[in-house]
C-alpha cells in the first residue's frame, strides 16, 4: 500500500509539472502571436519614406490623373448641354416665344379681370402703424426720410 502511494505520488507530481510545462508553452506561443500581430500592424503603418524625389514623381501623375478627370468631366457635361438650351438662348434663337404666352391666354378664352372694388376702401383697413411695430426704431425713420428728401 505504501508503494502504490509512492508511485500514485510521483505520477501526480509528474503530471502536473506536465500541465504546467503545457500551460507555460501556451501562453508563450499566445504572447509570440501577440508581438507578432503588433509587429505586422506597425509594418502595415510603415511605408516608403517621402523625398522631394518621391513627391514630385506621385505629385505629377496625381495632377495628371486629375486633369484627366476634369477632361472628362467637361466631356460629359458639353455632351449633355448640347442638347439643352438656356432661356436666354431659346428666347434669342425663336422669336416666337416673345408672344407665345399672349397668344396662349388668347386662344384659351381666359382674360384676367381685375375687380377694381375690392381696392376702393383702402382706407378701412387697420395698418399697423410704425411705432406699434415691436421691430421699429429711429435708424429706420432717419432711413426713411434721407430717401425722402
Amino acid at each position: 500500500m505504501v508503494m502504490i502511494f509512492t508511485l500514485v505520488s510521483a505520477i501526480q507530481e509528474k503530471l502536473n509539472e506536465i500541465v504546467d510545462q503545457i500551460k507555460t508553452r501556451r501562453e508563450e506561443e499566445k504572447k509570440e502571436k501577440e508581438k507578432e500581430a503588433e509587429e505586422a500592424e506597425k509594418q502595415c503603418f510603415h511605408g516608403t519614406p517621402v523625398t522631394i524625389e518621391n513627391f514630385l514623381s506621385w505629385k505629377t501623375k496625381f495632377d495628371a490623373d486629375l486633369l484627366e478627370l476634369r477632361r472628362k468631366k467637361m466631356k460629359e457635361e458639353e455632351q449633355a448641354g448640347k442638347n439643352k438650351l438656356t432661356g436666354k438662348q431659346l428666347f434669342e434663337t425663336d422669336h416666337n416665344l416673345d408672344t407665345s404666352d399672349i397668344q396662349f391666354l388668347e386662344e384659351a378664352g381666359n382674360s384676367v379681370e381685375v375687380d377694381e372694388s375690392l381696392f376702393q376702401e383702402m382706407d378701412d383697413l387697420e395698418l399697423e402703424d410704425e411705432e406699434d411695430d415691436p421691430d421699429y426704431g429711429p435708424a429706420d425713420l432717419d432711413s426713411d426720410t434721407q430717401f425722402a428728401e
